[in-house]
């Protein structure tokens, strides 16, 4: 089961930063490229613990439906989305955020198992491992972006 860990330093308060990781909103605009949108459960605004949305994106030049579910949630400090329907056997993303010094560490803890036994596990070591490593950077950098600025505002009431 391949595993991504990622640390993120944002220079924002810690609750800007943990509401950004958990806003639909700000997921659609870092997954633009993708052309991802929720269309299903929550579509918009902060997600919460125990809620779901599905994810309608498209990888690899085929269209692919996700659904994840809120699973753990201790605000400000930590949740986890998990995988119930979708492309992967299995994934959960750990959110974790400690703050430090005038800034927030933001940990990103992503286990996942590919589809298709040896095939899958092929595919990671050749592309998919990259390629979901670069798609959680992404997301990382438009956080960072937007809660060190005031364009956090514009999602965030």
């Amino acid at each position: 089961m391949p595993t991504i860990e990622l640390q993120t330093p944002i220079k924002a308060s810690i609750e800007v930063v943990f509401d950004l990781s958990r806003s639909i909103d700000l997921h659609k605009i870092s997954t633009q490229h993708t052309y991802e949108e929720a269309i299903a459960g929550v579509t918009s605004g902060l997600i919460e613990l125990g809620e779901s949305v599905s994810w309608r994106a498209r990888h690899f030049g085929i269209y692919q439906k996700l659904t994840s579910r809120i699973t753990a949630f201790d605000k400000p400090y930590y949740f986890v989305d998990e995988m119930e329907k979708g492309i992967f056997d299995s994934f959960k993303h750990e959110h974790i955020f400690k703050q430090m010094e005038g800034q927030v560490l933001m940990v990103d803890v992503f286990d996942y198992s590919s589809p298709l036994g040896i095939l899958g596990k092929f595919a990671d070591f050749l592309f998919l491992k990259n390629y979901m490593e670069k798609l959680l950077k992404k997301r990382n950098e438009v956080i960072k972006q937007f809660a060190e600025s005031n364009r956090w505002r514009e999602l965030l009431n």
